[in-house]
């Protein structure tokens, strides 16, 4: 369960850099939102997972409730994800 977590933590991720990095700045500087739909439904999705399995994981990984609140707030924070990656799931 944690691998599938760590790998849908950097899905998520990525996703999000996507879309905030790239498909956004296209949606506004050329008018084409594109990219927002294409990359904003597979981001939502990998989001919800991510919160899911944090939740169900948090008492394999023996978080405590402000663990999992660090780690469901990082989800919201660019490269957060990544942070909580290699914080929290690599040991």
């Amino acid at each position: 369960m944690k691998n599938i977590f760590r790998l849908v933590s950097i899905l998520e991720g990525i996703s999000y850099l996507l879309l905030l990095f790239i498909a956004t700045p296209i949606k506004y500087i050329q008018g084409d939102a594109t990219y927002v739909k294409m990359l904003g439904m597979p981001h939502g999705i990998l989001f919800m997972l991510y919160v899911v399995l944090a939740i169900v994981i948090k008492k394999e990984m023996n978080w405590s409730n402000k663990t999992l609140g660090i780690v469901l707030v990082a989800s919201v924070i660019p490269f957060g994800t990544f942070y909580i990656d290699k914080k929290y799931c690599q040991k």
